[in-house]
């Protein structure tokens, strides 16, 4: 498969760093080195291949990632998972011009604001829509920590694909509940219904004091990555979310 090319200007454009008129000043003043050789000609097509962040530098720091970059974070209490609301986002946690770019960075499926845990980001529209299709069955672990203690019977019900929520006529596919202590859980779904998981503990008379994503298919949050931090994905990483 061929390795597809762009003009220079118009790929520092698309990646946030300003644009084209700017790029052009700046590979003027000597601030994009490729292969260790001042670029100035910016007009210039160059191969947007796996090594290209390695082998250009713009100011003085390596390219960021082309597009076509997932990355996981550990989402930190409060924030939101949107690019227009109020308050704290997920996306302030990313380097600045990252809003620039497009395409644009956006968030697989969402948790919510009081949910932490593993939280997936792509510009990758059609690797989004595979992760959050239905057709998928993508499994994703949470850890509740309940305000009362569980009953005994919420995990066949859970488990029945019987389970129909407030406001809805579906019942849920079949998740998965393991118990750890009498108020802490772990559950497992397919889906991503709105609230899914509060609304599942709600349904059998209990509340979420306390929600975290560990797990989307096989690809798990690692201990070291903590709140607030992010790290790109390797494709061997991202096959995991499909394993």
């Amino acid at each position: 498969m061929k390795t597809p090319t762009a003009r220079v200007d118009r790929l520092l454009s698309s990646l946030g760093y300003g644009s084209r008129t700017e790029m052009a000043r700046m590979a003027k003043a000597g601030g994009i080195v490729l292969d260790g050789a001042d670029l100035t000609d910016v007009s210039k097509r160059i191969a947007l291949s796996p090594d290209l962040p390695s082998r250009m530098e713009i100011d003085g720091e390596p390219l960021d990632p082309l597009p076509g970059l997932v990355m996981m974070m550990h989402k930190p209490l409060g924030m939101t998972c949107s690019h227009k609301e109020d308050g704290a986002l997920v996306f302030d946690l990313l380097p600045g011009r990252w809003r620039r770019r497009d395409p644009a960075i956006s968030t697989v499926g969402r948790l919510d604001k009081q949910t932490t845990g593993l939280l997936l980001l792509t510009d990758d529209g059609a690797l989004l829509h595979r992760i959050i299709s239905p057709k998928r069955h993508v499994a994703k672990v949470y850890r509740a920590t309940l305000a009362r203690p569980l009953e005994g019977g919420e995990a066949a019900l859970f488990a029945s694909g019987e389970l129909v929520l407030e406001g809805e006529d579906k019942p849920l596919s079949p998740a998965i509940l393991e118990v750890i202590t009498p108020t802490e859980a772990t559950l497992t779904v397919t889906e991503g219904r709105y609230h899914q998981v509060r609304r599942m503990f709600a349904a059998v008379g209990n509340h979420v004091e306390a929600l975290h994503r560990e797990r989307v298919g096989a690809l798990t949050l690692p201990d070291d990555l903590p709140p607030g931090e992010w790290r790109l994905l390797t494709p061997d990483q991202v096959a995991l979310i499909f394993a």
